[in-house]
């Protein structure tokens, strides 16, 4: 019974931890978001069905989690946002540091998350509209 316990809050806490990496790698490229949130979403559905809820039913994070987790895909105007704000950040970046390799560094990190982001499926304007109402619907 106390291992099911600190499990739990270990869970939690690990949920926690990669749900606010997740959230900075919205406004830092280098870090992955999406698998963080996925992570995110793991730990609170093994640990509070009340967080999972939450989760779920966030008015950002629920919709993107939703159509990840259950199509394997996101709508091309996350893939479009998602690169212009990667390719913005990082060419920011490239810019206030005066060193070649770590330039190269952020260029290369920056194009392998382009081709990730690129190979995922994207959601047809037919899924992205059932998504969308659907989650407004199981968040009212």
């Amino acid at each position: 019974m106390k291992t099911a316990h600190l499990k739990k809050y270990l869970y939690i806490l690990l949920g926690s931890v990669t749900l606010v990496i997740g959230t900075i790698g919205i406004f830092l490229p280098i870090l992955p978001t999406t698998p963080l949130l996925l992570l995110t979403g793991f730990f609170y559905l093994r640990s509070s069905e009340k967080l999972h809820q939450w989760l779920i039913h966030h008015r950002i994070f629920g919709a993107y989690i939703y159509s990840y987790v259950t199509y394997k895909a996101v709508s091309l105007k996350t893939k479009i946002s998602a690169i212009s704000i990667l390719w913005l950040s990082i060419l920011f970046s490239m810019y206030l540091i005066d060193n070649n390799w770590l330039r190269l560094m952020l260029g290369v990190i920056a194009f392998s998350v382009t081709v990730y982001i690129s190979s995922l499926t994207t959601l047809s304007k037919e899924k992205t509209r059932e998504v969308k109402q659907l989650h407004t619907a199981l968040r009212n």
